[in-house]
């Protein structure tokens, strides 16, 4: 059974984020998709420091939060959605410091993964977010999942956003491309088609020398 993990990237666990990713979460289930929802909390999360430790020891090197544990878990899922709320027209800071760790030490558990990310907000701040999550997919091989319009929903309490029908409309639709990308990747696995291999030596250009 393919698996998709959904980031709730507020530190409220069942609040507007947690709203828009249950959305998508009940419509993955019935396109049967394992739909697992993992709330990032309100405990501290480390920031990246740059020490390279990861490519030593598998890992990173900090493992008093979740990013290790969701690192393990993202070896076995087929997909991912990050959801955030909108803070000052960016995404949390408990998501970016999640996610500059999970893909600075894990990023070959979710290359060739397909995912898309889900902001909540008031009012606005919406696409700017968006903007900045969407970059971690795209310099990291991974499929970017649209919609039929942009991965948002309004409203400033749970009720509220559950009277975003638009909103919650584009996230069942999220859901269902995501569910049938993940089919058509495994059926291509299935006749033969793995995916592509990068090059053997990266290139790497500083502009200052």
């Amino acid at each position: 059974m393919s698996k998709v993990l959904l980031i709730n990237g507020s530190s409220n666990d069942y609040g507007c984020t947690y709203t828009a990713l249950k959305e998508v979460a009940d419509v993955l289930e019935k396109e049967g998709v394992e739909a697992e929802i993992i709330s990032l909390g309100k405990n501290a999360i480390r920031d990246c420091i740059g020490c390279k430790a990861c490519g030593k020891l598998g890992k990173c090197v900090f493992d008093d939060d979740m990013v290790n544990e969701v690192r393990q878990k993202a070896k076995e899922a087929d997909g991912f959605v990050f959801g955030t709320p909108v803070y000052y027209a960016h995404p949390s800071g408990r998501i970016q410091a999640f996610l500059d760790r999970l893909f600075y030490s894990g990023s070959a558990d979710l290359a060739y993964k397909p995912a898309f990310a889900v902001a909540s907000a008031r009012r606005a701040g919406t696409t700017a977010s968006l903007d900045v999550l969407n970059k971690y997919f795209t310099i990291n091989r991974m499929p970017v999942v649209s919609g039929q319009y942009w991965n948002m929903v309004h409203g400033n309490t749970p009720d509220e956003v559950r009277q975003d029908l638009e909103g919650l409309q584009n996230m069942r639709d999220l859901a269902r491309n995501l569910a049938w990308l993940i089919r058509c990747i495994k059926a291509g696995e299935a006749a033969g088609f793995t995916h592509p291999q990068p090059e053997e030596v990266r290139q790497k250009t500083n502009f200052i020398r």
